[in-house]
């Protein structure tokens, strides 16, 4: 592990079970300047605990000498607030390297994932069972957010007002409270706690993952043993 794995190890294991929102759009993944500094002011409005793992805003390159004069502008952390790390020391940790996901998202204290919702993060959510705020950016992570929003229900997913082109600190600030204080929250906890059991169960022997993928290796040994 590196050092930010470290330090949010260390950090975790100060905080409450399941108290702590981890946010990561994947190794792509960037917001806009403007839906940066929603997504920072939401999350200070929310009074919740998180982890990000900040990247510099997707249209860096046009916005940041507005509010960034004498800022190292290659830093992520320049892009956010005035004030807003100061406001949210001890509540909020900021990083601005590469983590390792899936011992966060394992940790007893996180109790919640923004996330992409590309497909192996959503593999990752459900094994660990913690719930999701879905983020989707591209390609088919609209889809993977809809099944797990609207299908399953083990995730939610803030909204755009009408017109607006961010989602606005309200609506984050809101979403982040419904799912990691409210009772709507805790049962979709409940929810995917109930499809990791059943996720376990299918890769275990006589699983039904396990049986279809042992009929496919026996069919390929049959297949490649035919003169």
């Amino acid at each position: 592990m590196g050092s930010s794995d470290e330090e949010c190890l260390t950090w975790l294991d100060n905080q409450p079970a399941d108290s702590v929102l981890f946010i990561a759009l994947g190794s792509l993944g960037t917001l806009t300047t403007g839906q940066l500094l929603e997504m920072a002011w939401g999350l200070e409005m929310s009074q919740q605990k998180f982890i990000w793992v900040l990247r510099k805003p997707g249209d860096a390159n046009a916005s940041s000498t507005f509010f960034n004069v004498g800022i190292d502008v290659n830093d992520p952390k320049s892009y956010l607030p005035e004030g807003f790390l100061e406001k949210t020391r001890g509540v909020g940790l900021v990083v601005n390297s590469w983590v390792t996901q899936v011992a966060i998202l394992r940790h007893p204290s996180t109790g919640g994932f923004l996330s992409h919702c590309g497909w192996n993060s959503t593999l990752e959510s459900i094994t660990h069972s913690v719930p999701i705020i879905a983020w989707p950016l591209y390609a088919e992570q609209k889809m993977n957010a809809a099944m797990l929003t609207e299908e399953i229900g083990v995730a939610v997913k803030p909204v755009k007002g009408p017109g607006e082109t961010v989602v606005k600190r309200e609506e984050i600030s809101r979403v982040v409270k419904l799912l990691m204080e409210s009772e709507e929250g805790e049962i979709i906890r409940g929810r995917v706690k109930k499809l990791r059991d059943s996720a376990r169960r299918a890769v275990d022997i006589g699983g039904s993952s396990y049986n279809s993928l042992s009929c496919l290796v026996e069919k390929w040994k049959n297949e490649s043993s035919k003169p």
